[in-house]
């Protein structure tokens, strides 16, 4: 072995490594453009703490120096399916990096909403108008029935820099939920404030799969669980897994629908980063050990030759502190009464301006709206 290899990492590259990787899994991963593939990390963390390993596809390795802000990162939540099903974007999450690297700006895309999503090749899709959720999805097939997430993130990433005008995204990852709750039972769970009273929709009171009524057979109705619901109250809880992926899933119910569940997302993800940048993870290597092997099950990216140590040597300035969410408001989009899916409200394409000239902070002050108080 040779003798870099052997000597142990300093403590602030650790810790750094450690959080760029949380980073990944929660807030985005890498690289994700053109015609770039989408390839599933293998690396893991040794028990001295250092990081070894990278991306599987074996692209050449740059250096951290390379990765400089201001950085866009697009991350996709999907439900796990089989390559028969075609995927759907059910969370769609951009995170805005500024020049100096120090801080991160979170706002979500609603998964309803109304966009044009325009032509992809490889899958013949000649473009049109539908909810934003079903980029992936004409983006997948393969052919024989077949479809693969990655190649359909190609086209929800072209129908995001559509939207939002960010000429291409920086890194970019997909998080497979139900790998998900691995990653936090990993930690040991997660402390995080509940903002509203929220019902399961799925869930019974001990995480239990709610009944369905007999008469609902696949998907022949919108709601077909009967039965005791999990029930989440305001306050400050400390949430085993499956509660908190439950908790951050649920729309129906809530106030404003999806838009709540964006703003429990956003909070979510901070808690995430507290919680590995904790002492009680990062000072123990068997836990990062288990966080990353249960990374590996969840996130697939492309590590655009740098390894998950780039990127945390790269953030090493990032304070988790430093998280802010953005609220992009919206409504109902209806043609002839009949509802189409969402549309943003009024100052969105300012906002999306600010992203592309990295002046968030300065529309931010002039626009405090836009801040989620509450994450």
């Amino acid at each position: 072995m040779a003798e870099s290899a052997k000597r142990r990492a300093p403590l602030w590259a650790r810790l750094s490594g450690v959080l760029g990787a949380v980073l990944m899994v929660t807030s985005g991963g890498v690289l994700v453009t053109g015609s770039s593939l989408i390839t599933r990390y293998t690396g893991s963390i040794d028990a001295d703490g250092s990081l070894i390993g990278g991306p599987a596809s074996g692209a050449a390795r740059n250096t951290p120096a390379d990765i400089r802000g201001p950085l866009d990162i697009l991350l996709a939540g999907i439900d796990p399916r089989d390559d028969r099903t075609a995927p759907r974007s059910d969370s769609i999450i951009v995170a805005h990096l500024p020049a100096g690297m120090d801080q991160v700006y979170l706002f979500s895309v609603p998964r309803d909403l109304y966009v044009d999503i325009p032509a992809f090749a490889p899958t013949g899709f000649g473009g049109g108008r539908s909810k934003i959720n079903a980029a992936m999805s004409y983006g997948s097939p393969v052919g024989d029935g077949r479809h693969d997430v990655k190649q359909g993130f190609q086209l929800l990433a072209r129908t995001v820099t559509q939207l939002t005008g960010i000429e291409a995204f920086d890194a970019g990852a997909i998080i497979n939920f139900g790998g998900f709750k691995d990653i936090v039972e990993a930690v040991g769970g997660v402390t995080m404030r509940i903002d509203m009273r929220v019902r399961s929709e799925h869930l019974r009171p001990d995480g239990t799969p709610r009944h369905r009524r007999a008469s609902c057979a696949g998907k022949s109705c919108a709601h077909p669980y009967i039965g005791p619901q999990k029930t989440y109250q305001p306050g400050t809880y400390h949430l085993r897994a499956w509660e908190a992926l439950d908790y951050v899933r649920q729309r129906y119910g809530l106030p404003n629908s999806d838009y709540d569940r964006q703003r429990h997302q956003q909070q979510f993800i901070k808690a995430m980063a507290a919680k590995v940048m904790s002492k009680g993870v990062i000072s123990n290597p068997a836990r990062l050990t288990k966080v990353l092997g249960s990374a590996g099950d969840a996130l697939t990216f492309d590590g655009n030759g740098h390894s998950v140590l780039d990127w945390g040597l790269a953030l090493k300035g990032l304070n988790t502190d430093n998280m802010v969410s953005i609220k992009l408001s919206g409504g109902g989009l209806y043609e002839g009464g009949r509802y189409l899916g969402e549309k943003l409200a009024p100052g969105s394409e300012e906002f999306f301006a600010a992203v592309r000239q990295d002046k968030i902070q300065e529309f931010l002050l002039a626009h405090p709206e836009f801040v989620n108080k509450n994450a």
